[in-house]
């Protein structure tokens, strides 16, 4: 229930009553000070002008035809026309314990929306930092709340998982001599991706080869897309860790990682270079060269 809502209808209804047009506004608001009561109706003051009478005038007539039943313990006038409103202490515990036994504490349905919410997005083969952190709390709180609120939510978790930092790994990984790499924690993964890079920074062969590793990679290599999938896969179930210890709702179904769009491209590049075609045409169409 919104009280406030609930309180607007019940002033609006006594102002119209007492001569002011449908459309008036009750102005109620919460009351800023404890001894102008817990609500405060504003809208007599702008009423009264329109009606060309005394605003305290209007507030007494308002007040005599204001039904609040067992809502208030108190209604007074203040000033020129306020009309202050105080609670009825025991009406609010009743509905409290009505709202703590309602379904969804009371709050009214909504038209269902599909909504997607893309967030926490950690890079593969490092930790998270406290951005990552900071998304995915943000991120699963609004997750939670949408649903809640009756939405069907779409957790998008767009994980960094492809470009030149595993043409890095992998090659280095090769280097090692060590391809067992599901062994491997993703603390090993960090200090690797450090070695890697040094390596890819001061050793041009092993940066051909790790660029080569790239191009495979996206072109669908079996050994490399193996060794990718592993670097992957430790990544994911120690941020998976994080995510249960925090009771994050995110799972690996979640993932929308960016290796999604890989087989996507060619398609994109023929939509796109059909679109420039088509733009030439056109502007040869209209004169222009």
């Amino acid at each position: 229930m919104n009280i406030q809502a609930l309180l607007s209808d019940k002033v609006s209804q006594a102002l119209i009553a007492a001569g002011a047009p449908a459309d008036c506004e009750a102005q109620v608001r919460q009351s800023a000070k404890a001894q102008f009561g817990d609500y405060q109706a504003n809208g007599v003051m702008s009423v009264a002008k329109n009606l060309g009478m005394p605003p305290r005038q209007l507030a007494e007539k308002v007040v005599q035809l204001l039904d609040l039943g067992d809502i208030s313990s108190k209604v007074e006038i203040a000033g020129p026309g306020f009309i202050n409103i105080f609670l009825n202490s025991e009406w609010v515990a009743r509905q409290a314990d009505a709202t703590l036994g309602a379904a969804k504490l009371g709050i009214a349905p909504v038209k269902q929306q599909t909504i997607v919410i893309d967030y926490s997005a950690p890079n593969v083969a490092k930790e998270m930092h406290v951005g990552h952190l900071r998304s995915t709390i943000i991120g699963d709180a609004a997750a939670r709340t949408q649903e809640f609120l009756g939405h069907k939510v779409i957790r998008a978790n767009h994980v960094g998982d492809w470009g030149t930092q595993f043409g890095m790994l992998i090659a280095y990984l090769e280097k090692m001599q060590n391809e067992h790499a599901s062994d491997m924690g993703l603390s090993d993964l960090e200090q690797f991706y450090r070695e890697a890079k040094k390596n890819y920074d001061e050793d041009e062969d092993f940066a051909l080869r790790a660029r080569g590793y790239v191009v495979k990679l996206q072109g669908g290599d079996e050994y490399c897309l193996k060794m990718w999938r592993k670097l992957v896969d430790i990544t994911m179930a120690q941020n998976q860790l994080t995510y249960n210890r925090l009771n994050v709702t995110l799972t690996e179904d979640d993932v929308m990682g960016e290796s999604l769009y890989n087989a996507m491209l060619p398609g994109i590049v023929a939509d796109s270079q059909g679109e420039r075609a088509g733009g030439r045409k056109r502007r040869r169409y209209r004169g222009v060269p």
